[in-house]
């Protein structure tokens, strides 16, 4: 029994999601004319509050494409130093938008609107960047899964709205958030103009993230979308996919942080760790002693079949899915407090 914990990006589609694809009606929608990719953006679109949503094949080609929306050349975009679209999308907010970040110096990912009032460059002081953007990631990968306090992202948005910035959300894992802190997606959607929210994490999808987003922002979304080279034919097959996840795989979001949990109290007994992070939703990051070396360490459960992330400074991350089953759950505690 192979148990793999790299990320919830390693799922399969399920019996009834693979049925749901292979039943979907398509078309070619470069013309718009895909019904089920249509349904998928409408369906998300309505269920946040927004006017507009639009299918993306990657959920770093969703935020490129929001952060191009928002901004022009030599513009700045305030995000956390933990930031995925800063550490984990190949340098494309420079290479796409020609933008820099200003990096916050946050907690777990995370950061105040008194943080960000004090990153905002003088709009009249032309020798440094002008500031656009303020983006926002929830939950927070780096940071362990971390949620944001939905008060926190008001005062933020006061903040945006007093210095005329955009204001976008990376969902990728929004969907755990929303589980976590019984939250809706129309409260965050009445926050951001823009929203980017993945469908192959936690849902379990193959492939495809959605941006929605204001009706003014959005109008040259699919123009960028073609640019970045993301225009797509029959993706009806894709989106049914989507659609099924939504109706099948959103509340069960709860299973994943219960068993994440159920990792993290078995870790904090075991003498061989040094931390382990507090764990909210799927992620769970933990560091060994410093006399453990974290190749070996790896290597070690590899020879078990257990795969996980090792993040450097002998830190390590796994994360769950709709993939780990009860019975990989069972033989993953009892590895661990065997080792």
């Amino acid at each position: 029994m192979t148990i793999d914990l790299r990320s919830d990006t390693v799922t399969k589609p399920t019996s009834g999601m693979l049925q749901a694809m292979m039943a979907a009606k398509v078309g070619d929608d470069v013309y718009k004319e895909d019904p089920t990719v249509n349904e998928l953006e409408n369906r998300l679109a309505k269920m946040f509050g927004k006017p507009k949503a639009l299918f993306f094949p990657t959920g770093s080609m969703a935020n490129q494409t929001a952060i191009k929306l928002h901004t022009n050349p030599g513009d700045q975009v305030i995000c956390d130093k933990y930031a995925h679209i800063y550490n984990y999308e190949g340098g494309g907010a420079s290479f796409n938008s020609g933008v820099s970040c200003k990096l916050v110096d946050g907690h777990r990912g995370m950061f105040t609107a008194q943080q960000v009032e004090a990153s905002i460059n003088p709009p009249d002081f032309y020798h440094s960047p002008l500031t656009k953007l303020v983006e926002v990631e929830n939950t927070t990968n780096k940071g362990g899964g971390a949620c944001w306090d939905f008060e926190e992202l008001i005062k933020i948005k006061q903040v945006c709205l007093k210095h005329n910035l955009g204001y976008h959300l990376d969902g990728a894992r929004l969907w755990n958030a929303l589980v976590a802190k019984n939250e809706t997606p129309k409260q965050y959607g009445e926050l951001f103009q823009t929203i980017s929210v993945c469908l192959s994490k936690g849902l379990g999808c193959p492939v495809g993230s959605v941006l929605i987003g204001d009706e003014d922002i959005m109008q040259n979304a699919i123009r960028i979308r073609k640019i970045l080279g993301g225009g797509m034919r029959q993706i009806g097959y894709l989106a049914a996919a989507g659609l099924y996840a939504l109706d099948h795989h959103f509340e069960r979001l709860k299973e994943d942080h219960d068993k994440a949990k159920d990792i993290g109290k078995t870790l904090e007994k075991q003498q061989w760790i040094k931390k382990v992070e507090l764990i909210e939703t799927n992620i769970v990051i933990f560091e060994l002693n410093d006399d453990i070396n974290e190749t070996e360490f790896l290597n070690k459960l590899k020879d078990k079949q257990i795969y996980i992330i090792g993040m450097g400074s002998n830190k390590l991350r796994m994360v769950t899915h709709l993939d780990y089953t009860s019975q990989m759950h069972e033989r993953f505690l009892k590895t661990i407090s065997t080792l």
